[in-house]
């Protein structure tokens, strides 16, 4: 055995002394900690939106070895002004357009004070029966705002549960196809399963399918074009599964996004779900990022041919100013990913659960626990409304056509994809005669020039061999002035890089 370090070789505080939960305790820390968040709510901007400290910042600032006395509450939070905050990149800055938003909001803060509160540990309907109860209701609220057939919802014949990502919706869903297939067609021809997905398809899916057990030669990432909007094309997909086929292989799983991350593009989901019906393949709709506009009816179309997919996943955290972390995903046939998932051991048994009247989500998930999240989007979609997430959404949307439009009257810049929901992709292309490795030369340099000034932050990507700016609007403090002054930073770094 290790011996204590030399911090500890002290008298004990005495036991009487320590409470961990004191009410009144709590009271004052919980009021200093709102006033210190608030402050940072309101003086976010004076903090360069992306971190410019180097690896390994951190090490030199904190002591080595955790403090044995209590050290007093101020001193710690006074440590996260002077230690924590250089580290931070600022995901709430109305300056931060990179990636896709992380939205948030009050209604959905004082949701997860309330869920941290209860900590309730909601495995089954016994450990906490509201628990599972709203999370049930609140899903089949969201099913109705996105207009979902009742083949969705608790109501109907169908459900949803609260998962932490997309990721995890997505390797649930594997696993309950990848189960039924092989009920099937026997566990022996595993290695003979395939998925499908394009080169827009988020990289985690390929991670997802590796810990399904998917032979990784068995992963097909079909090829997408700017002609096709860089969607997945339903005509490939039907030919690569013909071949894959003739070749005594076996469609498994069919992966369409709704709002791909480097461009926003929208695989066509019913010629999809259609191709996938056809060979018997599960398809599933990531939505993370468009599933969430599908609440305003302009956006709704993206959807159509949902009623012939398995699943369908959204992350509210995204859009729906929930906080991290929030997927919603809804499944056609609940049993299945009950059946691939489920557990039942002695120490958890009990009436409600044997009498078949009850969800117990711990068997629709990866886990066992799980938070009391619901009341994060409970409390979101009762303060605001469908009205005014509606109006959120479609203020983004506002921003990034202003954004798009400023880029188009510079010459000097060009738009490369047709810009998507509130994402739009762009780059500095001043010479016709320049070729391609000049021009991405000169936007990574753009791009650099842009972040290091920590006064905004983007991001980039490839698609089709072409290096682009992508300019996501979403952040819930972003402000029509911030779109402006952003672009005023980047046509001035471009004008600066443009006289070298």
């Amino acid at each position: 055995m290790g011996s204590l370090d030399s911090n500890f070789a002290h008298s004990p505080l005495p036991l009487t002394d320590f409470n961990p939960l004191d009410p009144e305790d709590f009271r004052s820390k919980a009021h200093q900690m709102v006033d210190f968040i608030a402050d940072y709510y309101v003086d976010i901007e004076e903090h360069p939106v992306l971190s410019q400290v180097e690896p390994g910042y951190l090490r030199t600032r904190v002591p080595e070895s955790a403090p044995y006395r209590p050290e007093p509450y101020r001193s710690i939070l006074a440590d996260v002004k002077k230690d924590i905050m250089p580290g931070m990149t600022h995901w709430l800055s109305p300056n931060f357009f990179a990636f896709f938003p992380a939205t948030v909001s009050t209604s959905a803060f004082v949701g997860e004070m309330l869920c941290t509160c209860f900590n309730a540990v909601g495995f089954n309907w016994l450990a906490s029966p509201a628990a599972t109860e709203l999370e049930m209701v609140v899903m089949d609220w969201l099913a109705k705002m996105l207009k979902l057939p009742p083949t969705f919802m608790f109501s109907g014949s169908g459900g949803g549960v609260m998962q932490s990502t997309t990721s995890e919706s997505i390797l649930c869903t594997l696993v309950a196809a990848r189960d039924r297939a092989l009920e099937v067609v026997g566990i022996e021809n595993i290695a003979k399963l395939v998925v499908y997905g394009s080169d827009q398809t988020h990289s985690t899916y390929i991670k997802a399918c590796r810990l399904a057990g998917i032979t990784p030669r068995n992963i097909r990432s079909l090829p997408t074009t700017a002609r096709s909007g860089f969607a997945l094309s339903p005509a490939l997909l039907r030919e690569v599964i013909k071949a894959d086929l003739a070749a005594g292989l076996i469609p498994l799983y069919v992966c369409a996004t709704l709002g791909t991350t480097s461009t926003a593009a929208v695989d066509p989901v019913e010629a999809l779900a259609e191709v996938s019906n056809e060979y018997g393949a599960w398809i599933h709709v990531d939505a993370a990022y468009g599933g969430s506009a599908c609440i305003c009816p302009e956006f709704r179309h993206y959807l159509n041919g949902v009623e012939r997919v398995d699943s369908l996943s959204l992350s509210p955290h995204k859009w729906l100013l929930s906080y991290l972390d929030c997927c919603c995903l809804w499944v056609k046939k609940p049993g299945i990913l009950v059946k691939a998932l489920g557990t039942n051991p002695v120490y958890l048994r009990n009436k409600a659960s044997e009498s078949g009247s009850t969800v117990d989500y711990k068997d629709w998930q990866v886990g066992t626990g799980r938070r009391f999240k619901s009341l994060r989007m409970w409390l979101v979609l009762r303060s605001y409304g469908v009205a005014n997430l509606q109006s959120h959404i479609r203020s983004d949307v506002r921003l990034a056509k202003l954004f798009e439009g400023l880029v188009k009257s510079d010459p000097r810049f060009e738009i490369v994809v047709p810009r998507r929901f509130a994402l739009v992709c762009f780059r500095l292309n001043p010479f016709s005669w320049i070729d391609a490795d000049s021009i991405e030369l000169l936007n990574r340099k753009l791009l650099d020039a842009v972040n290091s000034t920590g006064r905004i932050y983007m991001t980039h990507t490839v698609v089709g061999g072409v290096y682009m700016l992508r300019f996501a609007v979403g952040a819930t403090l972003t402000e029509e002035r911030h779109v402006i002054a952003a672009w005023k930073l980047i046509q001035d770094k471009g004008k600066w890089l443009l006289s070298l």
